[in-house]
């Protein structure tokens, strides 16, 4: 048996590949052994269900306004930028309005890091929100913006946390871990977290039992092995989350999107992601993260194709019809999906589509 085989028979039998092992196969295996493999775990996770999940929500950012200074964002103004903005509570009405009307019920709610947004701003936007729509689920604030607002505020991030769940927050996103790995976010995102406050914000999420995700940007200036370095941090945090708590919920990965980035303009820092190359990336992730449950495709970042086959290596859930996204789209991620082409598209790959809530329940 060769060193392909032996790791891929671990990971078959359940076992845990190391760091190491993951890069060998990455280099080495074909891909159609990964998608099987990823394919099996799957299929054991999930209780061999044909279901793929997916769910109505809207991206709403709360402010443009960001001092972070990241190399891949092209969305974020400065402050006092003439398209600055802060979202008006008007605003909020007329687009949960709309997500209602669309059978949504859940505000994926991020923004810059403003340097005047404290916790008081959001706690009294959450309960505003809650007043008006109780039913709504707000799935809002990534790890670096909670670090930034535990700053400004001169609060503890247990503090912090604990603020904005009594005041309406349902679950965290695992926004801004972009790469977990110091080197890199040094480069790409000076002004952003660390590694080791990215991860403590999640393990504080976890102990307070908030449901969160997790998540990776790859394809810029990172290596292979720091890719999966990110991953191991992820699953070991996981692994020593409360025996109580979801802890992460999900991973989603997808490649850095290039168009008039800072990294491509500057630093000639590209989007060379092939298709191949994701799809190996997003199997691989399913064999590393025995521990999360939900693996989902980036169809916003890779297209329908791309979407489909990887929903037989390893993916089972495609995120969200995303009513309204702007982030990503500002470097140049151009697909959309209504409620019928979503449904469509996971048919066309073999499943059956289910919709669900953040918490990863069915919605009949």
């Amino acid at each position: 048996m060769n060193k392909v085989d032996k790791i891929l028979e671990k990971a078959l039998s359940l076992q845990w590949i190391n760091v190491q092992e993951a890069v060998y196969i990455f280099n080495n295996a074909h891909i159609n052994d990964l998608m099987y493999v990823a394919n099996h775990i799957r299929n054991i996770k999930k209780k061999n269900t044909k279901k793929v999940t997916w769910i109505i929500d809207r991206n709403i950012n709360t402010t443009n306004v960001c001092i972070a200074n990241c190399k891949f964002c092209n969305f974020f103004r400065i402050p006092n930028h003439k398209d600055s903005y802060i979202t008006s509570i008007e605003t909020y009405k007329k687009k949960i309005d709309e997500t209602i009307a669309k059978g949504g019920n859940q505000l994926l709610l991020q923004g810059g890091h403003h340097p005047n947004l404290d916790i008081n701003y959001y706690t009294n936007l959450f309960k505003e929100i809650k007043k008006m729509y109780p039913n709504i689920k707000l799935h809002a604030l990534g790890p670096p913006e909670i670090v930034h607002i535990s700053k400004i505020s001169n609060l503890s991030i247990y503090k912090t946390l604990s603020l904005l769940i009594d005041s309406g927050l349902d679950s965290l996103p695992g926004a801004g871990a972009e790469i977990l790995v110091d080197r890199v976010r040094n480069i790409i995102a000076t002004g952003k977290c660390s590694t080791k406050e990215w991860l403590n914000v999640m393990k504080i999420a976890h102990e307070l039992n908030i449901t969160t995700s997790a998540t990776m940007m790859f394809g810029h200036i990172e290596t292979i092995e720091e890719r999966f370095t990110h991953i191991d941090l992820l699953r070991k945090l996981q692994f020593n989350k409360p025996e109580n708590s979801k802890g992460f919920i999900a991973f989603i990965l997808w490649p850095f999107q290039d168009e008039n980035t800072i990294l491509k303009k500057v630093k000639n820092v590209k989007n060379n992601v092939t298709t191949e190359e994701y799809i190996k990336m997003l199997s691989i992730s399913r064999i590393m993260l025995m521990n999360i449950t939900n693996i989902q495709v980036s169809w916003l970042t890779v297209g329908y194709d791309i979407a489909k086959i990887c929903l037989n290596g390893g993916a089972n859930d495609m995120g969200s019809i995303m009513i309204e996204e702007n982030v990503v789209s500002a470097a140049g991620a151009k697909y959309r999906l209504d409620k019928q082409s979503m449904e469509s598209l996971i048919r066309e790959a073999g499943f059956i589509p289910q919709m669900r809530n953040q918490e990863y329940e069915y919605i009949f």
